[in-house]
């Protein structure tokens, strides 16, 4: 006679519990999908939240973005500015197929919602000029500052090693 074993799973014990997800890591999903399209200048986060991004470099992924985020769904809102010249459907489908693609690998969320409006249009050229931020700007004329000054001290240093002012 064989000795037949056969082998039954443990019962295990099981784990209540729940996932949920942050809207910032929502909205920092979708800003990272949408970095990549192209045609696609800036997501807009509002007069407010332009003016902040000016007076400091801050991470501008979830800016603009806002979304509803329940169990199983998400919706998600936002102005954007795009590209002269370039197809804007193609874009807001472009986006909504990249964003309904990361969200449901990423989370196993879907997208229900992809509302956007285009608040502008702007020629590549003219959206890197006006990007230029107000720290840019106050950094580079600081530097500017600090140059002089140093030129400055480095005059009046060779007219001390000419003729000593004092005796």
């Amino acid at each position: 006679m064989t000795d037949t074993k056969t082998n039954t799973p443990a019962k295990t014990n099981e784990v209540s519990g729940k996932l949920t997800f942050d809207d910032k890591v929502i909205q920092k999903i979708i800003g990272i999908s949408l970095d990549k399209v192209d045609g696609l200048l800036n997501v807009d986060g509002g007069f407010f939240s332009n003016i902040a991004d000016k007076l400091v470099n801050t991470d501008k992924t979830t800016a603009g973005i806002n979304t509803e985020v329940g169990q199983k769904q998400v919706a998600a809102d936002m102005q954007i500015v795009v590209e002269y010249g370039k197809d804007v459907r193609a874009i807001y489908n472009e986006m909504k197929e990249l964003v309904a693609k990361n969200l449901k690998e990423m989370t196993g969320l879907d997208l229900v919602e992809f509302n956007v409006e285009v608040i502008d249009i702007k020629s590549k050229a003219q959206y890197e000029a006006d990007s230029q931020s107000l720290q840019d700007k106050v950094t580079n004329a600081t530097k500017k500052s600090d140059d002089d000054k140093s030129k400055d001290t480095k005059s009046a240093d060779a007219d001390k090693s000419e003729t000593p002012r004092v005796q």
